[in-house]
């Protein structure tokens, strides 16, 4: 399986696996010591009980230089083989681009948003909805992780908000 992450300017990093389409997303802090912290988000995606690189062989990386060259041995040697871009070839990085460009168009462009705080809980709530409720055309418009209540014939059909409404869910009732 490959992992295909998307770094933005000010964006947290984000991982996005091509087969299931699932994303993880965490906070890169910066300052002075930042490099410290990068190898310590690398030990955490190669944990052997829930990173997000166990089982994975393969990680393609942009050129962006958070990604440094201790960062890059230390996920050789859990195993998993980097795979840097080329420049400026957006095109070779589709399935992040494709992820960024959803989050923009359907939560962050039609939000105002108030602060790190605020932006951090939208992305929150988009990530929940991008893998529970979301379908996805190149997995066949299927859910990355369906709940209980996909897929029942019966019962009440229920409405689930998120951002005030901006993002929505319709369900059958659980009984």
């Amino acid at each position: 399986m490959r992992l295909v992450p998307s770094l933005g300017s000010k964006a947290p990093p984000r991982l996005l696996e091509r087969s299931s389409r699932m994303a993880w997303n965490r906070r890169i802090r910066p300052g002075r010591f930042l490099e410290p912290y990068v190898l310590q988000v690398a030990r955490n995606l190669l944990d052997d009980l829930d990173g997000f690189l166990r089982g994975k062989t393969h990680l393609i990386l942009d050129r962006d230089p958070l990604f440094t060259k201790a960062f890059k041995e230390l996920l050789a040697l859990g195993g998993v083989e980097v795979v840097s871009l080329p420049p400026r070839s957006p095109n070779l990085n589709a399935f992040a681009e494709r992820f960024v460009r959803s989050i923009k168009h359907e939560c962050l462009n039609r939000l105002v948003i108030l602060g790190e705080a605020h932006l951090r809980h939208a992305i929150r709530e988009y990530m929940v909805h991008f893998h529970k409720e979301r379908n996805h055309q190149g997995l066949d418009s299927a859910l990355i992780d369906p709940g209980p209540e996909v897929g029942r014939q019966e019962g009440r059909i229920l409405c689930r908000p998120r951002l005030g409404g901006l993002l929505r869910h319709y369900h059958r009732e659980v009984a």
